[in-house]
């Protein structure tokens, strides 16, 4: 049998953890920073979680997700 395809986009995208959690990095953090808070840009620095419902979807797209 082949191997399954990955999603490349998608694979740069996320990464899984090993409870099963998707986690991704928090967009707004490119450009016009000037106007947003330290505090906020410091919150956007760290990775974030992905809900339930899209994790779902960006696990069928990595295939030993």
């Amino acid at each position: 049998m082949p191997k399954m395809k990955t999603r490349k986009s998608a694979a740069k995208r996320y990464k899984i953890t090993g409870s099963g959690k998707v986690i991704i990095k928090k967009m707004g953090l490119r450009h016009i920073l000037t106007k947003k808070s330290s505090k906020r840009k410091m919150d956007l620095r760290h990775p974030g979680v992905l809900c339930d419902v899209e994790a779902k979807r960006a696990k069928k797209m990595l295939p030993y997700g």
